[in-house]
């Protein structure tokens, strides 16, 4: 009977178990179907080193196909050979930027040198940062950043100044990105717009009827929304490749200090101790709680059945039992 009981309490305990992991899964699954998260990088003018790195290579291994359009813009074929002689005769367009960081005394006044430097040689800034920062040991100490474009000519002479004097460079990225195809594409389909826009406007000049003008008008408004698509996108590229981008993290030199013993503080401990002692109080009576509200009425939900299964099978075991216990002792009169 005591391995029967035993093996009831134990079948009690395992299906407990996967009760309460199985809530507790359910929980967690309904939390994370509330909440969303976003990732989302971004690309653009004024953006540093680290985005134009990342993307570089997925536009160099996908360049854009190059075609041929008719005289409403619409693509008809492709023309390798041409587009090929196309860009052997047009210069390279590539896209350079650099990510690095220096260690300087003042980071404040490395940003203010390093933005006049950017608008000496021609660029501008696109954004700086000045914050504060805390070290292993506590201590407030200021950071900066800074972002600015300079001519890609200059983008080693800027990089060289903006390193000089600086007491450690942590890292360095630089990066090109080769934008010619793209370029040469956008080209071919803006003459081809263009030379569509020509012939719609003399078609609607010839056209008599109200309804051809205005069918004519319609289609002439659309391809001019995009050749004034494509010059702005053409207009990216062009100043995307004459300004590179230098983003520049500026590090106090006060915050790259080894890290200093110190005295022995036991007030310091004592407190500390106090507030890990809080801590723990406060988690181990969030336990309590979740247990008396959650835990214990899960387990009385699950044993109740099983109790009653167990009850009801060992009265069922007895009844069975006992005419075959009066049968024996029978036989053992009759001998």
């Amino acid at each position: 009977m005591k391995r029967v009981l035993l093996i009831i309490l134990a079948v009690v305990a395992v299906v407990a178990i996967l009760g309460l992991s199985f809530a507790g899964l359910q929980s967690r699954s309904s939390q994370n179907r509330s909440l969303d998260s976003y990732g989302v990088p971004s690309f653009g003018m004024g953006g540093g080193g680290g985005a134009a790195a990342t993307q570089a290579p997925a536009a160099a291994e996908a360049p854009a196909p190059e075609l041929a359009y008719d005289a409403a813009g619409n693509t008809v074929k492709s023309v390798e050979s041409s587009s090929a002689a196309g860009q052997a005769a047009q210069e390279r367009m590539v896209i350079q930027t650099a990510d690095l960081a220096i260690v300087v005394p003042n980071p404040q006044a490395r940003m203010t040198e390093i933005g006049k430097m950017a608008q000496d040689m021609g660029g501008y800034v696109v954004s700086s940062n000045l914050y504060q920062t805390s070290t292993n040991l506590g201590k407030q100490v200021p950071e900066a950043t800074i972002v600015v474009r300079v001519p890609s000519e200059k983008l080693d002479e800027a990089l060289l100044l903006i390193k000089k004097d600086a007491g450690d460079v942590p890292y360095e990225n630089r990066s090109g990105q080769d934008v010619t195809s793209t370029y040469v594409d956008l080209q071919a389909q803006l003459k081809a717009k263009e030379a569509a826009e020509v012939q719609l406007l003399k078609i609607m000049n010839d056209a008599v009827r109200a309804e051809d003008v205005l069918n004519t008008y319609m289609q002439v408004q659309a391809i001019q929304t995009e050749i004034e698509q494509l010059k702005g996108q053409i207009k990216y590229y062009d100043e995307a490749v004459a300004l590179s981008s230098i983003s520049v993290r500026l590090i106090a030199e006060e915050g790259t200090q080894p890290i200093e013993v110190g005295p022995w503080k036991p007030a310091g401990a004592a407190k500390q101790a106090i507030e890990d002692l809080i801590v723990f109080l406060h988690n181990f009576v969030d336990f309590l709680i979740r247990f008396t509200i959650f835990v214990l009425p899960a387990l009385i939900l699950i044993a109740i059945p099983i109790t009653l299964i167990y009850l009801a099978g060992r009265a069922i075991y007895r009844r069975t039992r006992k005419p075959k216990a009066v049968v024996e002792e029978k036989d053992n009169e009759k001998q």
